[in-house]
Formats: C-alpha cells, sequence, structure tokens
C-alpha cells in the first residue's frame, strides 16, 4: 500500500462529531486495506481506557483503535485530562498519572513545551508503524487566546504536515458562521492546511443543502467533502456523560429493569454499553428513590470522586433508597469507585480525594477501603468463582480495598488473585468492562429466568456490525475518492 498523508479532524467547536468520524474513518481505511492508527495528542475525559501494558488513555482512542483493528497504546492518546473538580484535573502523560493541576496552570504557557514534546514524539512512534494515522483535534480550532499554547489542533496539523478537515455540526445551528470563522480566523499557513469540510449531522433532504454546499465553498475557497446525515440507528461508544442526560428513564414492564446510579463525578459510563443494548433488560440512570426502587438490579457505576459522591448519596437520600431496594430483593453491583462505596467504610487519611478523612458505606459488602495516592492501571483476564470461563476487564482506580471476616471473592485473576467480593445479592469489583464478558451478564440476571425471553446478546459482533455500519454511512456521504486524492502524498 502506498503512504498517504496523515489527516487531522478539527473541529468548529467541542462535540460537533470530530470523534465518530475519526472511528469510521479508521475503519474504512482498514477495509480498504490500508493499516490506521487513531490518534489525539490531548484528550479531555473521564472516561478512560487501561491498555495491556497497564496504562492509561481516553476511551475515544481505545474505541478508534477498535475500529482500526488494533490494540490500544499510550501513544495514541499521550496527554489526557480527567477532570477532578469544576477547576482541577489530573494530568496524565504516556498513561501516567503526573498530578493534578488547575485550569489556569495547564493553560499557562510555562510546562507547555514539556506535554508538546511529548506528544510530538507519541506521533512520530506511531507514525512509523501505521498508515495512515487518523488525527483528531480537541474544541475549536479557531480559540485564539489558547493558540500561543495549543499542541492539539493546527501545531499538531503543522508537526505531522497532516491535511485538516473541518467538522461542522449543523444541527446546532449557525453553520456557515462557524466554517467560515473557523477557517478565515487561521493565519495564512494554517488555513492552507485546511483541505476540505464536512457538515455533520444534517436532518432532512440533503438536496436543501445543495446551494449551501456551493455557497461555503464559494466563501472559504474550500471544497466541501460530505454532508452526513443525523443518525439514531448505530450505536458507538460515547465519549463524554452529556448523553447521560437523554437515558434518565423509568422503569419498563416486561423486561429486567436495571438503574444506574446517577452519580455527580460519573465515570466510565461505557461500562453499561453491553446492557442498555441486550434486548432482556431495560437500562436507566436515576438518582431519584422511587425509581431506585422499582429497579430489579442496581449498579453503583465508578467515581473520580468516592467520597464526595457517598456524602451525596447520603444527602440525597439514595444511599437509603439502595439498602432499602436490596432489603426487598434487589441485587446491587458496585464497579470500582462502587464497590468502594457499598463497603463498610472508605477511609481517606492521607488527603487524596480531598478534606473528607473518612464515611461509613452502604455495609452491603464486607469490605473496607482506604484510598492512596497510588494509581492502578492494568488488563486483567479473570475467571468467576466457580466458573471457568476466561472473561477480561480492566482496572483504573486509587485506593485498596481489603476482604473481611471471611468474605468470598467474586472472580480470580490469570495470576492467582481473588478479586472483588460476593455477598448476598451483591457483588462489588474493581473490573470495568466485567459487563463485556456474557459469563458475567448470565450469572447477573439468571434470578430473572422467568422474564428472560431473548437470547443472550454477542456484545463483540454487535460492535464489530456497528462500525461496519458508521463505515457504510459515512461512505456514502462523503466523496472518498476526492479524500484519498487529498492525502496522496
Amino acid at each position: 500500500m502506498n503512504k498517504l498523508r496523515p489527516v487531522l479532524f478539527a473541529g468548529t467547536g467541542s462535540d460537533v462529531g470530530k470523534s465518530v468520524l475519526a472511528a469510521a474513518f479508521c475503519r474504512i481505511f482498514r477495509q480498504d486495506g490500508y493499516a490506521p492508527a487513531p490518534f489525539k495528542a490531548q484528550n479531555m475525559a473521564l472516561n478512560s481506557f487501561a491498555t495491556s501494558e497497564g496504562l492509561e488513555i481516553g476511551r475515544a482512542q481505545a474505541v478508534q483503535a477498535e475500529a482500526a483493528g488494533i490494540p490500544c497504546h499510550t501513544d495514541m492518546n499521550p496527554v489526557l485530562l480527567k477532570p477532578s473538580s469544576d477547576r482541577t484535573s489530573q494530568v496524565i502523560v504516556n498513561g501516567r498519572p503526573i498530578g493534578d493541576r488547575t485550569a489556569w496552570e495547564y493553560f499557562r504557557s510555562e510546562g507547555k513545551a514539556e506535554l508538546r514534546e511529548a506528544a510530538h514524539a507519541a506521533y512520530d512512534r506511531l507514525a512509523a508503524r501505521y498508515n495512515p494515522i487518523v488525527m483528531e483535534g480537541a474544541g475549536s480550532i479557531s480559540e485564539l487566546n489558547l493558540r500561543d499554547t495549543d499542541f492539539v489542533n493546527m501545531p499538531m496539523a503543522a508537526h505531522a504536515d497532516a491535511a485538516v478537515i473541518l467538522v461542522a455540526d449543523i444541527d446546532r445551528g449557525g453553520v456557515f458562521a462557524s466554517v467560515y470563522g473557523s477557517v478565515m480566523l487561521q493565519d495564512e499557513a494554517d488555513r492552507k492546511r485546511i483541505k476540505g469540510i464536512i457538515i455533520n449531522k444534517f436532518r432532512g433532504d440533503l438536496r436543501l443543502f445543495d446551494e449551501g454546499r456551493r455557497t461555503l465553498e464559494q466563501l472559504c475557497g474550500i471544497p466541501v467533502l460530505g454532508v452526513v446525515p443525523y443518525f439514531r440507528d448505530i450505536e458507538i461508544e460515547e465519549e463524554d456523560s452529556v448523553s447521560l442526560a437523554t437515558k434518565r428513564r423509568t422503569a419498563e414492564a416486561g423486561k429486567v429493569n436495571v438503574a444506574v446510579v446517577l452519580l455527580r463525578h460519573l465515570s466510565n459510563f461505557t461500562d453499561f454499553d453491553v446492557l442498555e443494548r441486550d434486548p432482556r433488560v431495560h437500562l436507566y440512570y436515576t438518582n431519584n428513590v422511587e425509581e431506585l426502587h422499582k429497579a430489579d438490579i442496581i449498579v453503583v457505576p465508578g467515581t473520580k470522586s468516592t467520597l464526595d459522591d457517598l456524602a451525596e448519596l447520603r444527602c440525597n437520600g439514595a444511599a437509603q433508597a439502595i439498602v432499602r431496594a436490596h432489603r426487598e430483593g434487589a441485587t446491587v453491583v458496585g464497579i470500582c469507585g462502587g464497590y468502594q462505596i457499598l463497603g463498610r467504610e472508605v477511609c481517606d487519611p492521607d488527603g487524596v480525594e480531598g478534606s473528607i478523612e473518612r464515611l461509613p458505606g452502604l455495609g452491603l459488602l464486607p469490605v473496607s477501603t482506604v484510598m492512596t495516592g497510588e494509581k492502578i492501571t492494568c488488563q486483567t483476564t479473570f475467571r468467576l468463582v466457580g466458573d471457568e470461563t476466561p472473561c477480561h476487564g480492566y482496572e483504573i482506580h486509587m485506593g485498596r480495598t481489603e476482604r473481611l471476616d471471611g468474605a468470598l471473592p467474586l472472580a480470580r485473576t490469570e495470576a492467582g488473585k481473588d478479586e472483588g467480593c460476593v455477598a448476598e445479592r451483591t457483588m462489588g469489583t474493581y473490573l470495568h468492562g466485567i459487563l463485556d464478558n456474557s459469563a458475567f451478564i448470565e450469572r447477573l440476571l439468571a434470578p430473572f429466568a422467568e422474564k428472560l425471553d431473548a437470547r443472550p446478546f454477542d456484545y463483540k459482533a454487535f460492535k464489530e456490525e456497528q462500525y461496519d455500519r458508521l463505515a457504510d454511512h459515512v461512505r456514502r456521504h462523503v466523496e472518498m475518492e476526492a479524500v484519498y486524492k487529498l492525502l496522496q502524498r
């Protein structure tokens, strides 16, 4: 295969669909015989993933790597910011945390040279192994106040000599102003790097935008490579939890009702994608006391701030509602921070998370947690106790949890270590991705056999089908011949 020029999908703003389009092109290039890899110099997200080396990257790049058919690696996302409050984020470089910084500290020029060098080095290593590199920008390319410290958008395109495709979301309105403004606010060198425009999330008859397409090309002097319709019937894992606002649905008759507790600092919500798509299950997010009581299964998810969320659960009545629902027959599952919350206590003597030194947990599992400064990240192969089926998951957490009073483990890792805890109708684990394993899903749903009239759900096959459907959707509406012409060296 001939060597293609890298491509950077830059945005007129946040949430215009850059991540999904990058995933689509990763799958398209793979289908066409190339060996693509995704890259985003700096990502900000609570939704992260552990690589096979036990290092941490943004979940979006893990999804894009999956679409490309390759293992994910920290070189695909060398800088990750995980918000820990409205003003501070944990900074992760090459998969390892280097400390917390406020927005003011992070966006000042001091210290950015090291992050820029890390991003450039990661890109160079990736570009030596894959062809082409499918790059993703961050937010808007026209944030003039951040231009001097930016190493994600146009400066990264300059380093990679990438062809830039500008992505605009027509669904939010103002598409002419956002595209024209984004182009015209670049300096001359950067403006020349923008080789094409994709209009995303169009609703209605595409012919209605024919004149708009010509107008944009005349205004900007840049070809519109495609107008991609909005879709609802293709399911790709979301990067941001903003989508959870649309999933606050009530319980539904005739299915196993699974309530995910809506924590303020909820993280890794993609843990629940498989349940959301399982036809036997009705999944919804809530912290409403009455809606929790209607659930057959309650899941307390991961959190970036266990003690803060535990305190809030106690204040808003959700903690008491979970305990009451369990007493009346509901199954309760805790994942990562949720596992810590279900124990007898969570202690933070060194102030790792903040000023709360200790809180009693919900007491549904005989375990105790002490928060520690060391962050554990790893991929894990395991078997559920009593089942020899190999399963896979990953850990990303602070804190260590000890089983008490001879409590039983939930699983045993390939290395022979006991993991998690199980008690009456309650399970806890540090393993993100545990719900992607059919062995665990069938054990979780078994008590509700009278409600189950559908076959087990094959999530891996489902995801492969979705990537192919996404690629087909984009191929139909983007001029791929023109894209390939742009990427010829």
